[in-house]
This record gives C-alpha cells, sequence and structure tokens, in this order.
C-alpha cells in the first residue's frame, strides 16, 4: 500500500516537472489575434514564461526571426520592426516548448484613448443619452474592416499591474456597437484620410478624475489628495486616485502608439485651480512609461453643461485651453457649439461624430503635416481694443475669415460694476475683428465668450471649428 502510495506521488511530481517545463508562453491580452501594430517602427512585444525560458518569434512580413529568454521572474519582451502601413493580414509565430500563433494582424496607425465618460460612452450610447446617427454608423460598420478597436473595461488597482482585461475586436455591426463613439469616429476619418489601417485603443472610466491617472510618487506630493482612499470600499471607485493608473494605463504602456487623446475633465469641474499643472504633469508621467519621446497628445474641452451654482465649468475649461502652452506637442479642441439646448442638463452630448472628427483634423495637421491644408484649432482670443463704447476684438486661426458675419450668440460684455449683460456682436469683414456692444453698457471695459457652466455660442472660423471660450478680464 506504501508503495502504491509512493508511486502514486511520484507520478504526480513528474506531472507537475512536466508541466513546469513545457508551460505555454503567455501573453496580455492586448498583444493577440486581430491586433494593430504601428507602421515603420519597432514595436514591442511581450509576456510571461518559465524563468530562463528560451523564446522564438517569426514575423510573417519578412519571415525574420527574433530570440530572446525569459527573466528570473519570466518576463520577457522582443523588439520587432514593423514595415510600412498595408491592408495585408499578417501573422506572429511565438515559440518556447509550445507553439502561439497570433493571426489577422495589421500594420497602421495606432493611437491610445484615454478620460472618463465621454470618451469611454460607446456608439449605441448610454440610457436615456443616445449618439447621434448610432444606428446608422453601427449598420454601416462592417465597411470599414480596416479599423480594429481594444477597449479596456474599468479595472481598479492598488499596485501597478503588468496585464489587464482588453482585446482587439475586428470592426463589425455587433462589436462597433461597444466601441468608443468618439474614438470609432476619429479612426473612421483617419483611415479615409490617410487610406491605412487603424487601431485604436479605450482605457476611459466614467467619472474619474485627472489624479486616478496618475502614479503614486507624483499623488505623493499633492496635499489634497488622500491615498489612504485606494481600495476603499466606502469611497466610489470613480473618484479615487491611483487606481486607475495601477490597473488599466501601467499595464498598456508597453503598447508602441503614435499619439494619446483625451476627453476628461467633468470631474476635475470643482478644482480647475490644479487642473492644468496637473494635466501636464500626467502627461509627462504617460510619455515617460512609454518612452517614446514626445507623443502627440490632443484633448477635448468639456462641453457646455449645468453644473450647478458658480461658474465653475468655465474656469476648467480656461485651465485646459492653458494647459496647451505647458504641454508640449498638445492641442484642445473645442465642443462649444456642439449642444442642444435640450442637452442643458445632459452630460454627454450626443454629437460625438465632430468630436471624433475635430480630433482627427488636429491630429492630420500637427502629426501627419497637412498643415497647409486642413485647419486644426478654431478662433482663439487675441487682444481687444475699446472704442466709442464699443469692443473691437482680435483672434488667432481666422486668416479666412468666420463662419457668420451677424446673428452671433454667446458674448457677454460688462462695465466698471462687473455685471456681465448678453451682448451683440458683429463682424468686421474688414480688419477680420469682432465688434461686441451693448446698450445696458456705454462704458465697456470686458467680455466674455461662452463662459458660463452652460453658454454654446455659434461663432467659427470659414473651417467651421468654434471659437474658444474666453474671457478678457480676470476678476
Amino acid at each position: 500500500m506504501k508503495a502504491t502510495k509512493h508511486v502514486f506521488i511520484s507520478f504526480l511530481l513528474c506531472l507537475m516537472l512536466h508541466t513546469v517545463v513545457y508551460a505555454k508562453v503567455k501573453l496580455p491580452e492586448i498583444v493577440g489575434d486581430n491586433m494593430v501594430l504601428q507602421q515603420n517602427t519597432q514595436v514591442k512585444l511581450w509576456g510571461t514564461a518559465n524563468p530562463g525560458e528560451k523564446i522564438k518569434l517569426i514575423t510573417s512580413w519578412n519571415k525574420k526571426r527574433y530570440f530572446t529568454q525569459a527573466d528570473k521572474k519570466g518576463k520577457w519582451f522582443i523588439l520587432v520592426s514593423t514595415p510600412a502601413a498595408s491592408y495585408k493580414t499578417y501573422r506572429i509565430t511565438i515559440s518556447s516548448e509550445t507553439k502561439t500563433i497570433l493571426n489577422n494582424i495589421l500594420i497602421g496607425e495606432v493611437w491610445f484613448c484615454s478620460g472618463q465618460s465621454n470618451m469611454q460612452m460607446p456608439l449605441k450610447g448610454f440610457f436615456n443619452c443616445p449618439v447621434k446617427e448610432a444606428n446608422k454608423t453601427i449598420a454601416l460598420a462592417g465597411r470599414y474592416k480596416n479599423i480594429r478597436l481594444a477597449t479596456i473595461p474599468p479595472t481598479s488597482a492598488i499596485t501597478p499591474q503588468s496585464s489587464c482585461p482588453g482585446k482587439w475586436l475586428e470592426c463589425t455591426p455587433e462589436n462597433a456597437a461597444n466601441f468608443s463613439a468618439v474614438a470609432f469616429y476619429f479612426a473612421e476619418m483617419l483611415t479615409q484620410a490617410l487610406d491605412v489601417p487603424v487601431g485604436v485603443i479605450n482605457c476611459s472610466w466614467g467619472g474619474s478624475r485627472v489624479e486616478g491617472w496618475m502614479k503614486k510618487e507624483i499623488l505623493e506630493t499633492y496635499p489634497d489628495i488622500d491615498l489612504t482612499q485606494v481600495g476603499s470600499k466606502k469611497i466610489n471607485p470613480a473618484n479615487q486616485p491611483l487606481i486607475m493608473y495601477n490597473g488599466m494605463l501601467y499595464p498598456m504602456t508597453n503598447y508602441t502608439v503614435k499619439g494619446f487623446l483625451w476627453y476628461q475633465g467633468e470631474a476635475n469641474v470643482w478644482h480647475h485651480q490644479t487642473y492644468a499643472e496637473r494635466l501636464a504633469r500626467m502627461v509627462e508621467l504617460w510619455r515617460e512609461e512609454w518612452g517614446l519621446g514626445e507623443l502627440p497628445f490632443y484633448y477635448v474641452e468639456i462641453a457646455p453643461y449645468e453644473y450647478g451654482k458658480g461658474d465653475h465649468a468655465a474656469y476648467l475649461r480656461e485651465a485646459q485651453y492653458k494647459a496647451q502652452k505647458l504641454i508640449p506637442n498638445s492641442g484642445m479642441i473645442s465642443t462649444n457649439d456642439l449642444v442642444e439646448e435640450s442637452e442643458r442638463t445632459n452630460v454627454h452630448p450626443k454629437n460625438k461624430k465632430t468630436v471624433g472628427e475635430r480630433l482627427c483634423y488636429m491630429a492630420l495637421a500637427d502629426t501627419y503635416g497637412y498643415q497647409n491644408s486642413i485647419y486644426s484649432r478654431g478662433p482663439e482670443y487675441k487682444s481687444m481694443k475699446i472704442k466709442d463704447g464699443k469692443v473691437y476684438l482680435s483672434f488667432l486661426h481666422v486668416e479666412e475669415g468666420f463662419n457668420r458675419k451677424d446673428h452671433i450668440i454667446g458674448f457677454e460684455i460688462a462695465g466698471m460694476d462687473k455685471i456681465f449683460y448678453p451682448a451683440s456682436a458683429i463682424v468686421d469683414l474688414k480688419s477680420k475683428q469682432v465688434v461686441v456692444f451693448s446698450e445696458e453698457v456705454k462704458e465697456p471695459v470686458a467680455v466674455r465668450y461662452g463662459f458660463r457652466n452652460y453658454l454654446p455660442g455659434n461663432l467659427c472660423n470659414s473651417r467651421e471649428l468654434p471659437m474658444v471660450p474666453f474671457r478678457t478680464d480676470y476678476w
């Protein structure tokens, strides 16, 4: 009986050893079938295996062989050279003691999208919050075989993780319904403009603050951030600092991307004083983590919405605008004109198509070299002069004029009493200035445009890119 027992135990040990020796190489979900790899560069592929295990990788586009060995912790990575973009599908074979084949791979442009719910919002919309022309977009999604999207689900962690859920999906009507609407429309425009495959990684969490996407060492320097909240069951995870960085962002930093898209700020509305500096620090951190230089960072100004008493959102938008000067190779698109009156109390405006397209215009102009043909920015306040009870405003990015001469809404004007009144405005076509005035203010000293929680405007440049909300005062 004892002999039989010993034989059985020996058999189990041998089986376990055999399993360890022949353990299959493990890959994160983001490295798998259907993925898009950035063209004309070296991309990183990584995973885990047994410590010391030798790994061979073969890419089908050039039959090149790559070799590496897992370190003492079982981690490994390989840098792989990619060709120019095309619509041809490829495969990658990874071999150790066993073989893994990754199929249906495209080579093209890859962008990383992040933020809170307006970036997370899928084409099918949220409850009682539709996406404009969602049915049409989803029905026709199958036309875009060259678009792939990976969605990283909300995943919290109190320490940095090496992997997280999220795999690449082809663009079909069934899959597209759950794609980020902003990310999809960006990809749709980009693939048509460049005529290459496009991959987009959506790594967003509704309600998250900018501090949720930063690491512990930075957050420890902010006196208003309480890191004891991290992992607390008493606090909504979306409101906690750090956990998005640990659970969702850090695991993605090995994936080679072309740039970042960001739509966030609603959760920081009541902390506008610190937003510009923290957003800039977040971008600096991300660029350090990816190690690919000053990757472009394009982001979306929060939309008009009734946040309650006090025009906190106006100051947050101002902070977003100012952040461009703190962040090299960055740009902000305005959404001041993209809401309807019925959306005054809806923080998720339905027009996501134009948001995605405006982000793409910025990428095309500033990243892909279309500066001479595509505008990437709307009118931005430059200077003012006061004459005969009227204010004459000059703007940047209006070389070809505006979208209208009169019937302009969104302006307010004030005198020395600092009380703002709705103002009339017309465009002086000769000087390309906007002239603002009001019967209520005989001696104006300051002008504001769209500078409320909710005050949409309708003034754009000749390419229909909206004027950025601003104020001439510092009251």
